[in-house]
């Protein structure tokens, strides 16, 4: 892990070596750091006797490009000054695709200087006045003291500012629920979608079930979806507020969109097709606190890493475990993260400071795995989550969503339904470019090779009407009526035949039509005959001419 993310995180949330010493802007309120703590051997201002500051004073550099900014102070601008405020609040909203985070207090060298309280109170009020301007919310996301050459206490402020919700442009993350059988995904899904507690005997989840045999064994079968929202000042947006996803789509500034995936083995490609197909920015690994690591827990947490998605733990239940026994699941959990073949650092957050920079940090490292442990009978550690979904920002900046928005349209189907009166729909993730309603696409192949002329007649985000859909967004798209039967999603099943297309990409094999070929991958495997072979050169300057595939029959 970079030093200083590492220097930067001694004292927050908790790492598995325990180690990390010094830092800014992550010392937990009562925890000898910052606010609170013991004060034996220290004065007034912060600082110990032998004159060193308790944490190094400072922040990484400020960084020209991001959704970060440092401000020393805003103290009474002028006119022309705060014009200039709001055109970079602007930038820096439009980097953070809606979402900025201004550090008050904090020189761009990353000095942190603090201000005095009269100071921070007037900088407060030009941000706010200044999120106005840009139709933005702003949200103090923590404070404390710093370590400062001065005889009155000096404080940084960090600040949340969010665009208020604008035409269904609202931020969406989605986040992919992992996890073994009867770990309680889906119930940590419904509480935190319906906004009340489970009673303990799976109540909380009977709303996210689709089929009559889900209900009956409490099991996740197939892949459903959830939405939580958060609104321009932070607060959550659920159906404890709202009757319907529209609602909820309307109030909120942020989206979370929950992928629940199935955690029994034999729907193990289900899970799989679930991690591929929809495009997850993180993935949420479900451990139940009193049976640890079992069942597909290992496999799952092998799956992410392997298609590289961030990750962060909960471990669920504890209100059914002994403190020991949720601290011997930590450990064990952190053993397994610092092994070679993980390489993470296991971080677990035990307050709202260590949640809001945990958020931060997971999106910026791939080694830093956050640890929850909560319940969702009881509450204990809930709001926490909620905090770091909050916060939690996305993975692309906006250069990189320009770039795709560039590029031509393409649509991935992931789902095809038939709606009465409403025709064929499809579901999936727009790969790039921008879809409108009313626009004509190409869909196919079709089983004979071609592709089928058809009209956007509608579109709908997180089951809510959207006129646009931007490259990296979910939806699902209305065609009309037509033949639903000449679309298939791109997945072969047991006993499906297809052609498929194949390069050996480590040394060639000598092939002829109608030789049998078989392969396995882990469980998968297939058997099938070579129909057609096309040969290559490859060119002086070792580019490829032609095409190196053999098209196989299964």
């Amino acid at each position: 892990m970079d030093s200083r993310v590492s220097e930067l995180f001694g004292g927050c949330c908790r790492p598995a070596s325990g180690g990390g010493n010094g830092g800014a802007l992550r010392g937990r309120p009562g925890a000898g750091s910052g606010n609170g703590g013991s004060s034996k051997g220290r004065k007034k201002n912060g600082r110990h006797r032998s004159g060193k500051a308790n944490n190094p004073p400072y922040l990484p550099p400020e960084a020209e490009d991001g959704n970060i900014e440092y401000k020393l102070k805003l103290v009474n601008p002028s006119q022309y000054r705060f014009e200039h405020l709001v055109t970079q609040m602007k930038w820096r909203l439009q980097e953070g695709r809606g979402e900025a985070v201004y550090q008050i207090g904090v020189e761009d060298n990353g000095l942190l200087v603090g201000l005095s309280e009269e100071e921070m109170r007037a900088s407060l009020k030009t941000l706010r006045r200044m999120a106005e301007k840009v139709g933005a919310d702003i949200t103090v996301l923590r404070e404390r003291e710093v370590d400062y050459d001065s005889d009155i206490p000096r404080k940084i402020t960090e600040v949340l500012v969010r665009k208020v919700p604008d035409n269904q442009q609202f931020l969406d993350l989605r986040v992919a629920v992992l996890g073994n059988v009867d770990s309680g995904k889906s119930t940590l899904l419904g509480v935190l979608t319906q906004g009340e507690l489970d009673n303990g005997r799976g109540r909380a989840r009977l709303n996210l079930f689709r089929h009559l045999h889900e209900i009956q064994s409490g099991r996740t079968s197939s892949i459903s979806f959830e939405i939580l929202g958060f609104n321009s000042k932070g607060e959550v947006v659920n159906y404890s507020d709202s009757r319907t996803a529209e609602e909820i789509c309307e109030s909120s500034s942020k989206m979370i969109t929950f992928i629940d995936l199935a955690g029994h083995h034999k729907y193990l490609k289900t899970t799989i097709f679930g991690l591929t197909s929809y495009c997850p920015d993180f993935a949420m690994l479900v451990v139940s606190a009193n049976t640890g690591i079992a069942g597909t827990t290992r496999e799952h947490l092998g799956l992410a890493m392997a298609l590289k998605v961030p990750f962060f733990i909960v471990i669920s239940k504890v209100d059914l475990c002994s403190k020991a026994t949720v601290e011997r699941t930590v450990k064990q959990l952190e053993r397994i993260l610092k092994q070679p073949g993980c390489n993470k650092l296991p971080l677990l957050v035990t307050s709202d400071d260590d949640a809001v920079t945990a958020a931060q940090q997971c999106a910026q490292s791939p080694n830093i795995t956050p640890i929850f442990t909560l319940s969702s009978v009881s509450g204990e550690n809930l709001d926490l989550l909620k905090i770091f979904l909050n916060i939690l920002p996305p993975l692309t900046n906006s250069k990189e969503q320009e770039e795709l928005m560039q590029q031509l349209t393409e649509f991935q189907v992931d789902e095809i339904y038939t709606v009465p009166e409403v025709g064929t729909v499809v579901g999936g993730t727009l790969s790039s470019g921008i879809c409108k309603e009313g626009e004509n696409l190409v869909v196919g192949p079709t089983d004979d090779g071609k592709f089928l002329h058809l009209k956007v007649c509608s579109i709908q985000r997180n089951r809510s009407a959207c006129r646009v859909l931007r490259a990296g967004q979910a939806a699902t798209l209305a065609l009309g009526h037509f033949d639903r039967s000449l679309l298939r999603k791109d997945k072969l099943r047991t006993g499906e035949k297809a052609v498929v297309c194949f390069r050996f990409i480590k040394h060639p094999e000598y092939l002829k039509i109608g030789a049998k070929l078989l392969f396995r991958e882990g469980v998968t495997k297939g058997i099938g005959h070579v129909t057609y072979i096309q040969a290559i050169t490859i060119g002086e300057n070792g580019l490829e001419q032609g095409l190196d595939s053999e098209l196989v029959s299964f």
